[in-house]
């Protein structure tokens, strides 16, 4: 559903923010490691079930955002990135840390700005970003 240059971008990052719910309703962000492995969007870290993030999800509150994002340029002001809607869920699995814990997050709702050359309208000082929905089989 990303098209190459968003995934091009998403190989060259590896850091992100998650935003997580706890059972009272209090959001958290948090910056993690990331890789995309081309469906979901591996999250790990050190001691992972022992963070807060972590525990949120298996709590049950599976609803995130991701955001992955930088600045391109300051002069002119070029910010870029990828913002993720999605559900996660806590998986043991190989990935980028080896064998271990890890967030697993399944994208329902993108949106990326400043990636894809000739697509941001950056007249007037703003910019729309690129949205997807993706497919209910994710």
């Amino acid at each position: 559903m990303f098209w190459n240059e968003e995934l091009a971008y998403l190989e060259g990052q590896r850091l992100a923010r998650i935003a997580t719910v706890d059972s009272s309703g209090q959001p958290s962000v948090d910056a993690v490691g990331f890789v995309f492995d081309g469906d979901r969007f591996l999250v790990g870290g050190r001691d992972l079930p022992a963070t807060r993030k972590h525990r949120n999800v298996v709590a049950g509150n599976t609803k995130v955002s991701l955001i992955v994002d930088d600045l391109r340029s300051v002069d002119p002001w070029r910010p870029r990135g990828i913002r993720v809607f999605g559900t996660a869920h806590a998986v043991t699995r190989d990935g980028m840390f080896g064998h271990g814990d890890y967030l697993e997050i399944v994208p329902a709702v993108t949106w990326s700005w400043g990636i894809v050359a000739n697509h941001d309208d950056l007249r007037g000082g703003g910019f729309t970003p690129r949205r997807t929905v993706w497919g209910a089989a994710r």
